[in-house]
Parts: C-alpha cells; sequence; structure tokens
C-alpha cells in the first residue's frame, strides 16, 4: 500500500509538471552578447550668413578627428557656387571656415567625414 501511495503521489507531481504552460518552466538562460554602441562622432558645427559672406565655426567634443568642409551655393546663376577643401577637427577643436558669394548667398552646409 505504501508503494502505491509513492508511485500516486510521484504521478501526481509529473502530471502537473507537464500540464504546466511553458512560460512558466525554467529554461536554461543565454545572453546574447550586445553590438558595441557606435562611438559618437561629427563636430557641432554653426553658420552665420552676412550679406554675402559666410562663415562657420564647427567644435568637435568626441574623441574622433573630423573632416568638415563648408559648401556655399549662391543665388544668381553667374556666380560660382564654392566647395571648401576639407579641414581636420580634432578633438576638443574649434576651427573657423569661410565663404562668399558676389551677390546673395541661397544656401549653406557642412559636409563631415571620418577618416
Amino acid at each position: 500500500m505504501r508503494l502505491f501511495r509513492s508511485l500516486a503521489s510521484a504521478t501526481v507531481a509529473v502530471a502537473l509538471v507537464l500540464s504546466l504552460p511553458c512560460e512558466a518552466m525554467p529554461h536554461a538562460r543565454v545572453h546574447a552578447r550586445k553590438p558595441p554602441s557606435p562611438q559618437p562622432f561629427g563636430a557641432e558645427c554653426r553658420t552665420r550668413v552676412t550679406g554675402s559672406h559666410v562663415t562657420a565655426y564647427c567644435h568637435n567634443p568626441y574623441v574622433q578627428t573630423d573632416h568638415v568642409s563648408l559648401h556655399v551655393e549662391c543665388s544668381r546663376w553667374w556666380d560660382i557656387d564654392t566647395d571648401g577643401t576639407p579641414v581636420d577637427v580634432g578633438p576638443a577643436l574649434t576651427v573657423r571656415l569661410t565663404g562668399r558669394c558676389w551677390k546673395e548667398v541661397r544656401s549653406v552646409w557642412i559636409n563631415h567625414q571620418k577618416r
């Protein structure tokens, strides 16, 4: 009789475990490695247009050097647009970029490049 009771208890325990939903059962946890987060990059640039003259200040607060160049698009069809040469902005440095049109300036933008 004693064997029957222990066998019945074990059977009931196994039946209860098998009837549990899959989420309730413990599983071996596998921790996937997170991909390395990208390093912050890029100088912060502010541009100012005064008449036909353009001035930009770019400050790089990050460790990696940023290569920036100033692009000026002029309003008049005969006025030549300019693309400045790339300038290195090292860590914690500020550079000044200038450009101009003969008449009005239509748009200004800065390109950033990693090397």
